[in-house]
């Protein structure tokens, strides 16, 4: 059982249906949150997540969404609140894709499919779901970067402009919503054991990257989950804007 209770509140997960997200959306919920995660296209795997939230004695419920899309983003939140009887007290921005490829086959369409999916849809996610937590005078955002985002990105440039991006997103958030009792925050993990993951991780980069860890391994996304319940508990009121470094030691900036 988590040591930081989250009873009582209520949170979005998005891309929670496999990998970090569904890390997150359970160990939110072993805290006692009730939890919606969202999907694009995985709802068998995410109605999978919801039932074993509901084995632990949990509540929660799968969303489709397309964070590119307002008019997704806007009738998720609605449905979340609908759920929930009342507006979202924690939000993780978690969904997001990856692209690797060398930077001179970087396509204008694919710059923009990467910024508008890791950093507009957050953004807009943020813009939907503030209004509910000023009025309550609390909330928890919590952003999935990435190492990438902090060291510059070799065969992901794209994605690792919109990681920085988001970044300093979080930071701004921070500035401005922070006196409302609305703390915003970022986790970037370094290597993680997820399927997005296996690609780079199968390279020859991501092998050399693996082997000079300081921990000796990579990551397990419950440590990464582990990381996000803290940020999302009371204790943690007093930590906004900030970014905490889940890397086993690649990065200590």
């Amino acid at each position: 059982m988590s040591r930081f209770s989250l009873a009582g509140k209520n949170a979005l997960v998005t891309g929670g249906s496999r990998g970090i997200g569904r890390a997150i959306a359970l160990g939110l919920a072993e805290a006692g949150a009730d939890v919606v995660l969202t999907f694009r296209e995985q709802r068998g795997e995410a109605e999978k997540v919801v039932k074993q939230i509901e084995a632990m004695g949990g509540r929660a419920r799968a969303l489709r969404l397309d964070v590119c899309s307002r008019k997704s983003i806007k009738n998720m939140v609605a449905a979340a609140k609908k759920h929930f009887r009342r507006p979202l007290d924690i939000v993780v921005n978690n969904a997001a894709i990856a692209d690797e490829r060398p930077m001179e086959t970087i396509t204008d369409a694919a710059w923009d499919r990467m910024l508008a999916t890791n950093l507009r849809g957050p953004f807009a996610v943020c813009q939907e779901t503030l209004p509910g937590m000023i009025e309550s005078r609390w909330g928890r955002i919590v952003n999935i970067v990435s190492i990438g985002g902090q060291w510059g990105g070799m065969r992901q440039v794209h994605y690792a402009a919109s990681k920085a991006a988001l970044i300093n997103f979080t930071q701004s958030l921070a500035r401005l919503y922070s006196g409302y009792g609305i703390t915003s925050n970022a986790v970037s993990p370094g290597l993680v054991a997820t399927d997005m993951a296996q690609k780079e991780l199968h390279s020859k980069a991501g092998k050399r990257k693996a082997a000079q860890i300081p921990l000796g391994r990579i990551a397990d996304a419950n440590e990464i989950a582990a990381t996000v319940a803290f940020l999302c508990s009371q204790e943690a009121g007093y930590i906004t804007g900030q970014t905490l470094n889940v890397n086993g030691g690649m990065y200590f900036g």
